[in-house]
């Protein structure tokens, strides 16, 4: 079955760092794919936007490195590259200070007051106040207008604040787009689907059949050329505090009246408000913090994060483990295990739901272990769903149980590749549609129950765990959900 994908309304869509790593990996190859299956309309722009002079040639000419680079496996797509190069050009503009400011004004306008302007701000956060003020000094943000901010927005809850107060003076809330890319990824979506389209897991989904949850986000690579930003970072802040939290939400959230944005949100908002705080008091029993050491890792060897950083000491975690509760009536003393590191030995996003054990098992102790049921929704790399139930094993020889998946890919369910998260989250700036991004008080919500956590860190004397290169993160992690009688979920050994 074909399904059309609807074309969205004319845009300008300027891109702020857009000689950036981001823009070139990420936003320009998802423009790309959308307009190879004809979602972009033909009078529609793309705007880069940096510091640097160059000309509309020279940066499409780094473009299109950037799509070939991308588009590799895919040689078939290469022919659509100068026509999408036709719909780019390129304005140096000094985002501190007034220059170039008035020709990319000129270049923005339109006739048309309906036309979609949107301002993609892929730039350090403490450059995001300046632009918008540019906008506002020649009359951008009227109009159909919208800014898109990208993570992190703050460093705490303070100053998340200040980026929101600022921001917020020049756009409107409705115009203002806090975006995190893990929220556009198929498998989130279909949990949704899953969670609501289906008689069969919503009447499960509570602390009556679900004995706990676990999200893990694996990255295998270092801190690589973001060791500055990191350090100032860490892992708590660069992923869990966005990441992690709105997939636990996803989870968490009761059922929405409809897909409508703020029903959505508002869903999600509580969540957040519910869950119960970790704090000085608590902090050392209910998280870990580890930091890379050297170790194996991509079949070789690699330094650890201090010889990554060229420092001698550094007390910021390249890793976290935590085990958060949800205090309300579905989830009453349901734990969710969340853990993130660099330098891990998988890529792997996932969520796993496991349900509680049956109560009572009719089979003969030689059938086999009944384990819990558990479902896997896997984000990366290969994403799709995956069932465990118990079944019998074939063949003659009595009854042998095992636990076997009833495994879908997306791709192979489907037949077809999975579009990059940025992709739908794109295009729904251009509709108009928040559902899938941020609103302020969200973003406020989650600080509130990070800084705490981050504030008992910083009066510890105690220094991260540290942990080689290549291993599941410091020992300490795996005591957080064992000594519960838990274990991390792990492939391999099912």
């Amino acid at each position: 079955m074909t399904h059309h994908l609807p074309t969205v309304a004319p845009f300008d869509m300027a891109i702020f760092g857009g000689t950036g790593d981001l823009a070139m990996r990420k936003l320009l190859p998802a423009l790309f794919r959308r307009f190879v299956d004809d979602q972009i309309p033909p009078t529609s722009r793309i705007i880069g936007v940096a510091r640097a002079e160059l000309t509309d040639g020279e940066y499409r000419a780094s473009v299109a490195e950037a799509l070939q680079r991308a588009l590799a496996g895919h040689a078939e797509l290469l022919e659509h590259i100068p026509a999408f190069l036709e719909r780019v050009c390129y304005r140096a503009v000094d985002a501190t200070a007034t220059a170039g400011w008035q020709d990319f004004a000129t270049l923005m306008r339109s006739d048309d007051p309906e036309r979609v302007r949107v301002f993609y701000l892929s730039t350090s956060p403490d450059i995001f106040v300046d632009i918008c003020r540019h906008l506002r000094e020649h009359n951008l943000h009227r109009g159909n207008s919208r800014v898109v901010i990208e993570k992190p927005i703050g460093h705490d809850l303070e100053s998340a604040r200040a980026i929101n107060d600022a921001v917020g003076t020049v756009f409107e809330e409705s115009q203002i787009y806090r975006i995190d890319h893990y929220l556009g990824k198929e498998t989130v979506q279909n949990l949704l689907a899953l969670r609501f389209a289906n008689a069969l897991l919503e009447p499960l989904w509570n602390a009556a059949h679900i004995d706990h949850v676990q999200i893990t986000v694996a990255e295998t690579v270092g801190v690589e050329q973001r060791g500055p930003y990191y350090d100032h970072s860490g892992a708590l802040r660069d992923m869990l505090q966005n990441h992690m939290l709105q997939l636990l939400c996803m989870v968490a959230m009761e059922p929405p009246a409809s897909l409508a944005p703020d029903t959505v949100r508002d869903e999600k908002l509580k969540v957040l408000r519910s869950l119960k705080p970790i704090d000085a008091g608590n902090a050392a029993r209910l998280t870990v913090r580890g930091q890379y050491r050297a170790g194996a890792s991509g079949g070789g060897a690699v330094p650890g994060y201090l010889n990554d950083l060229g420092r001698d000491g550094s007390r910021t975690e390249t890793f976290v483990a935590l085990k958060a509760e949800v205090g309300n009536w579905r989830w009453s003393g349901v734990p969710f295990y969340l853990r993130t590191g660099k330098r891990l030995p998988q890529r792997v996003s996932e969520i796993v739901v496991n349900f509680r054990a049956i109560p009572y098992s009719i089979f003969a102790e030689g059938s086999g272990t009944v384990q819990p049921n558990k479902l896997v929704l896997r984000l990366q790399p290969d994403e799709g769903v995956k069932l465990w139930l118990m079944a019998k094993y074939p063949g003659p020889g009595g009854l042998r149980l095992t636990c076997v998946p009833l495994d879908m890919s997306f791709a192979d369910a489907f037949g077809v590749a999975q579009p990059d998260a940025y992709e739908r989250l794109l295009l729904d700036v251009v509709r108009g549609n928040p559902t899938l991004f941020m609103p302020r008080d969200e973003v406020e919500a989650a600080w509130r129950w990070i800084d705490p956590i981050l504030a008992a860190w910083q009066s510890s004397s105690d220094a991260p765990h540290g942990y080689a290169a290549g291993t599941w993160g410091p020992s300490a992690s795996v005591a957080l959900i064992e000594r519960d009688g838990r274990t991390w979920h792990d492939d391999d050994n099912d």
